[in-house]
């Protein structure tokens, strides 16, 4: 992997990741862009302890623009995009239109593949490796910024999701603070070790996972489950089966499989449906222990953490979507329409081919 940092005509930076290492980038961002104003700011909600971030000033951010539009495509003649090159493997950038910047955080975008027209689960066990490596190098480095404190990688897939840009990309947000839905694992992590005297919660649930019946894929270095309580229709959890706290902690076993098993669960979710639906819309989330101190957690260190990917998609069956409505969005008490057991033996049913 070669990886080249560069600035966009506005200041913001950009970096490729190269399979080749005798990749040369050179073109310069040929646009007349003024410097980015952002006016990101985190609030706490008193009452629920948790943080909102305000940022009015994406109501401009590019909103489904035509394919020969994009500006996550390369620069072609002309027409100049967010990424000056021709051609590229995977690019990284700082989001034009972020919801954290500044001392609240980071908001870098994700491109996969210069090819529009594809997705994630059309890209070469090579390629996702080096997805991989761009993620791990992107956690790395935004790890050791002042205002940061989680590193979170995730891909919305969809219009159903809410994607505005239909080229195949991820994001990562860099928060100044430890989420809710980490603080709530880790939380339940530092109780269970206490009740238990020392045992892991997540080596746990991996354990009666593995011994259960809603395993849908198992390699020799990661497992993928729909979890007892999935939240979703179709939830699945993908952990490698030696704990890590982070992507920095895989192996290079764990890394060269990794594109084998994941590959093959997004191609088994766009055919959960049937032939002829539309490619399924999913959230791919990756949960990582957080950078910043964890006093607040007593007894539990950044070790205590098992680094995992949460995939789900919000459709629960053919032409019909699972809406958050009144108990989940009001509550956040969620309502499963798919049994668990049930989802995972459709998904160890459906073919990738």
């Amino acid at each position: 992997m070669k990886k080249t940092s560069t600035l966009l005509a506005d200041g913001r930076e950009l970096i490729y990741y190269d399979l080749r290492d005798d990749t040369v980038r050179d073109a310069a961002d040929r646009r007349p862009l003024d410097r980015t104003v952002t006016t990101s700011e985190v609030r706490r909600d008193p009452l629920l302890g948790d943080r909102v971030a305000i940022a009015s000033h994406r109501q401009g951010r590019t909103y489904h623009p035509p394919a020969d539009e994009c500006p996550l495509c390369p620069s072609q003649g002309d027409r100049l995009s967010e990424i000056p090159d021709s051609a590229y493997d995977v690019a990284v950038f700082e989001n034009r239109f972020p919801s954290l910047a500044g001392d609240s955080g980071r908001c870098e975008v994700v491109c996969f593949t210069s090819d529009h027209n594809a997705s994630f689960a059309d890209l070469t066990e090579e390629q996702a490796r080096l997805v991989l490596e761009a993620w791990t190098d992107r956690t790395s480095e935004l790890s050791h910024l002042p205002s940061v404190e989680q590193v979170f990688c995730f891909e919305n897939r969809g219009a159903e999701i809410g994607v505005t840009l239909g080229h195949p990309h991820g994001q990562i947000y860099a928060y100044p603070f430890t989420t809710p839905r980490t603080s709530l694992m880790l939380r339940s992590v530092a109780a269970h070790k206490e009740a238990t005297g020392g045992e892991n919660l997540f080596d746990a649930v991996v354990e009666r996972e593995l011994a259960g019946e809603r395993v849908v894929l198992e390699g020799e270095h990661w497992v993928a489950f729909v979890p007892y309580a999935a939240h979703w229709p179709y939830e699945v959890h993908l952990y490698p089966k030696r704990r890590v706290p982070d992507l920095l902690g895989l192996d290079e076993e764990a890394r060269t499989e990794f594109p084998q098993v994941y590959l093959e669960l997004l191609r088994r979710f766009d055919r959960i449906f049937g032939e002829g639906e539309a490619p399924t819309p999913y959230i791919a989330a990756w949960h990582q222990a957080p950078f910043g101190a964890l006093e607040e957690f007593e007894g539990v260190s950044r070790d205590d953490f098992a680094l995992h990917l949460e995939l789900f998609t919000i459709r629960r069956t053919s032409g019909k979507l699972k809406f958050l409505a009144g108990s989940e969005s009001g509550m956040n008490v969620f309502i499963n329409d798919i049994r668990p057991e049930a989802a995972a033996q459709r998904l160890r049913e459906v073919a990738s081919s």
